[in-house]
């Protein structure tokens, strides 16, 4: 992405939770430590079953009483319904704010000029009350906008941008191998340390319990990661759940099959470095790992 580009997702969905319990709250569901929440600083988090499979995932920002959570759209009532279930008594609301929010993304350099602006060194900033904030996964995917809708075309044109489509940063995420579309088929599929979870720093094994931490914790330690989601390549449209073949093995099942095709990758039995670099199939396609 260009310095002066901005890139408007419309499938991101906005929760509030707000509340004097909001941070005890979320810290007992949230895989990440929302201790480290602030006006100057986000995180990336998701939510596991109870045995330590993917759910869902989202950003976690700070707003004035409590916390804004970025997630995909396909998911902002199903996430509303699962935090509903843990409320109890705590002092706490939440809300769906999709229709008030709108999320954007804007280059490394651009957000560098906008730190120099405000006068602050952290990886997320308020400008003109919307919150800006370097993507926690990877610096590669640039930064993030969280702003009111009516707020945001007046941001666009102060900071002199020009909205683009999202074909190249879908492109970027998927070679930094972060999927983004067609996530939903991950849940339930696998572990969320199979997700790479860990990776995009979404888990924090410091911070007390949450849902599923226990056989998350025992995989870390024990080393029993024994697959991992990966970007895959084809020239032909691949179907969801359909074997990954290395000489009559299988090794993999693919879970998202577009725009850009990820597959749960066996890392032993036989090991990953025996056919990373090989040609694969899958129901007789060619397939390779991406690199």
């Amino acid at each position: 992405m260009e310095k002066n580009q901005i890139v408007i997702l419309e499938d991101r969905g906005t929760i509030s939770v707000s509340g004097p319990d909001s941070e005890d709250f979320l810290q007992n569901i949230l895989t990440n430590d929302v201790g480290k929440v602030a006006e100057s600083n986000s995180i990336f988090s998701a939510i596991f079953t109870p045995q330590g499979k993917y759910l869902y995932e989202f950003f976690v920002i700070k707003s004035k009483n409590g916390y804004f959570l970025d997630c995909d759209n396909e998911f902002t009532e199903d996430i509303i319904e699962n935090l509903s279930k843990y409320k109890i008594r705590s002092k706490i609301e939440i809300k769906n704010l999709t229709s008030e929010y709108v999320i954007g993304i804007i280059s490394l350099e651009k957000f560098s000029e906008i730190q120099a602006d405000v006068e602050k060194n952290t990886n997320t900033v308020l400008y003109r009350e919307s919150s800006i904030f370097i993507d926690p996964r990877t610096k590669k995917l640039g930064a993030r906008i969280l702003s009111g809708i009516e707020k945001l075309h007046l941001t666009i044109k102060k900071l002199g941008l020009k909205i683009v489509d999202d074909k190249k940063y879908l492109k970027k995420a998927y070679i930094c191998g972060v999927p983004i579309k067609g996530i939903k088929n991950l849940k339930d599929q696998l572990f969320g340390l199979e997700a790479n979870l860990e990776q995009l720093r979404a888990i924090d094994f410091k911070k007390g319990c949450y849902i599923g931490q226990e056989n998350t914790a025992r995989m870390k330690l024990k080393n029993k990661l024994r697959r991992k989601l990966l970007p895959i390549k084809a020239k032909d449209e691949l179907k969801i759940g359909s074997d990954i073949m290395f000489n009559d093995v299988k090794i993999g099942k693919i879970l998202i099959n577009k725009p850009h095709p990820f597959a749960l990758i066996k890392l032993f039995d036989p090991e990953i470095s025996d056919f990373e670099n090989k040609e694969l199939s899958a129901d007789n396609k060619k397939v390779y790992i991406l690199k």
